[in-house]
């Protein structure tokens, strides 16, 4: 569970309007960051706050190269399909070879989204999802790429401290194929409350 409750209705909350701005389960996890990774006004030693996500924001979050020791690694432990750990099985199957689960992709898009940004944010966790779609099979040597969007920014009036952030994460194959798409909520401490306070997470 988050440390904190979230609202049962994010839509609820107060809305915001602002002008919009302009990457561990196995060894075999390996990123390359994009230059774009972040936006050109957030350095390196920033720590970023609700205020930081307007809508309209979008961070590239870098790309990962899928191995296959890495799907059979992931896919024996949680998620032992046939068609994700046996190589001849998933031949015969609707997918015709080795594919990555689905939860695996999930989690590399996570990883992609933490080394980019989200350790370095003032994240309190994650009221949830309100969209998941797998779009495409992710196959040994994909190369995948995450962008996210900003959607909505809404105060929390029953936690001022708080902020809400509706993102939509879109990740990519090398052929700029969407493999996977996600649409859901996070909520930020507010910078503004945080310095009157005298902190800085």
């Amino acid at each position: 569970m988050d440390p904190t409750t979230p609202p049962t209705s994010p839509e609820r909350e107060g809305a915001r309007t602002e002008t919009p701005e302009r990457t561990r389960l196995s060894s075999t996890f390996s990123q390359e960051r994009s230059a774009d990774a972040t936006a050109p006004h957030d350095g390196p030693g920033d720590i970023l706050g609700w205020e930081d996500f307007p809508p309209g924001r979008v961070i590239d979050c870098g790309s990962t190269t899928v191995s296959r020791e890495a799907i059979l690694d992931f896919a024996r432990q949680f998620d032992p399909q046939p068609f994700h750990v046996d190589e001849a099985a998933a031949g015969h199957s609707l997918f015709g070879g080795l594919v990555a689960s689905g939860w695996h992709t999930c989690a590399m898009a996570m990883r992609l989204m933490c080394d980019a940004y989200l350790l370095r944010t003032t994240s309190q966790g994650s009221p949830g999802l309100d969209e998941l779609r797998w779009l495409k099979p992710v196959r040994p040597g994909d190369v995948l790429r995450l962008r996210m969007t900003v959607l909505d920014a809404r105060p929390m009036r029953s936690k001022p401290d708080l902020g809400l952030v509706q993102s939509h994460w879109e990740l990519f194959n090398q052929d700029d194929a969407a493999v996977l798409s996600m649409k859901g909520w996070a909520m930020f401490r507010r910078r503004a409350h945080a310095m009157a306070q005298g902190q800085t997470r």
